[in-house]
């Protein structure tokens, strides 16, 4: 068995080192893709490329890695056998699992994210095909990065006189939105008839808290939820939001009617959007070009239910890379409808929310335990 293995600096990390990240794949052709990719960002590097999970256990203590991307099939300790080892070794650790899109992984990824991964990838059949390689190698270095903004701040906060002796030149973090300055607007009078949800990294952890304790809004108004995953993923993510709703749940239909009682899914790979016909709204899937790098995306969504509501609208921006749903959002409020963010620090990524948070277009922005009580008041009349 071949096990490479970098040790850890003896200087203690700051914002100006790279993200540590460990590689946990029984593919030697996968281990070493991902591992060149991540080599030639300068803000992230390679500390242990592994072959199996019980390898990673072994190995994570003295690595000492800030993100691992974990493989979920592999000899020996398979990567949802890992995951909660490696995260009582280091509770810290960021974790993306990686898959193939098989419906058995799918489900496998969403019990590692209830078990404290923070987000999940799904890998191409074939890295030999070029577009899916390129694909999967953005999605991952992207998420690798984001995800790794909190470490960061963390390390700088902990050690912010310490700087290496020869750092790798980075780009300069993002920086934290103070919430006492950021400017909320009053909530429209308009009485919402729907419910639009957007959400990436994070979502769907998220997205089930949720949709748990708005029953009563589901009851009364449509809801129409959007969130960054591929096709599979989002076929199971419809039946965990039906079984933490004990609602009706599934991805959208081409065609079919929106009506109350009813949560909508963007299917993976699928823009949704709605259209009004005479006395009805319904679903139109869009098969074009990804929006905000996206495919579905939220900003077709929250677009095309001005038209159809009338401005008559509540959308929530949930935690997620990006911007996707700022502009959507925009236009939202300027029809009339209202916008709530989730707030920085409940945010698995406060890249959505944050961007909508900034431009300025939120009445609220909120830890998620306090979002769904805002909704349900919302619907019965409050605006306050």
């Amino acid at each position: 068995m071949s096990i490479a293995v970098m040790n850890p600096p003896a200087l203690e990390s700051t914002r100006y080192e790279p993200l540590r990240v460990m590689v946990v794949d029984d593919s030697v052709v996968i281990r070493g893709l991902i591992s060149r990719w991540i080599e030639a960002e300068p803000d992230m590097t390679v500390v242990g490329s592994l072959r199996t999970g019980l390898d990673a256990v072994n190995q994570v203590e003295r690595i000492n890695p800030d993100i691992a991307v974990l493989d979920i099939e592999m000899p020996e300790l398979d990567g949802i056998s890992a995951l909660p080892q490696l995260l009582a070794k280091k509770r810290n650790l960021i974790v993306i699992m990686a898959s193939t899109l098989t419906r058995r992984n799918a489900e496998i990824s969403f019990k590692a994210m209830s078990l404290g991964a923070a987000d999940y990838i799904p890998k191409p059949e074939s890295t030999r095909e070029i577009s899916a390689a390129d694909v999967f190698k953005h999605d991952l270095l992207q998420k690798i990065r984001h995800l790794g903004l909190k470490v960061r701040r963390l390390k700088s906060a902990a050690a912010p006189s310490v700087v290496p002796a020869a750092p790798r030149p980075l780009a300069p973090l993002a920086p934290v939105a103070a919430m006492a300055q950021l400017v909320k607007r009053p909530f429209s009078p308009i009485m919402p008839r729907v419910l639009l949800i957007g959400s990436s990294t994070g979502g769907p952890q998220a997205l089930m808290t949720l949709v748990a304790e708005i029953g009563s809004v589901i009851d009364r108004v449509p809801v129409l939820i959007t969130q960054h995953m591929p096709p599979t993923f989002t076929t199971i993510l419809a039946e965990h939001l039906a079984r933490a709703s004990k609602r009706p749940a599934r991805e959208g239909v081409d065609g079919e009617i929106v009506k109350p009682g009813q949560i909508y899914l963007a299917p993976g790979g699928r823009h949704m959007r709605v259209v009004k016909q005479g006395l009805n709204i319904t679903i139109a899937l869009d098969d074009g070009p990804a929006v905000n790098f996206c495919k579905p995306a939220v900003d077709p969504l929250f677009n095309s239910a001005i038209d159809a509501w009338q401005g008559a609208i509540l959308a929530v921006v949930l935690t997620g890379m990006g911007s996707d749903g700022m502009r959507g959002g925009k236009d939202i409020v300027a029809a009339g409808g209202n916008v709530i963010a989730q707030d920085e620090a409940s945010s698995v990524v406060w890249g959505m929310p944050g961007a909508a948070a900034n431009a300025g277009i939120c009445s609220a922005i909120l830890p998620l335990n306090q979002i769904a009580p805002k909704v349900v008041r919302i619907f019965s009349g409050d605006r306050s």
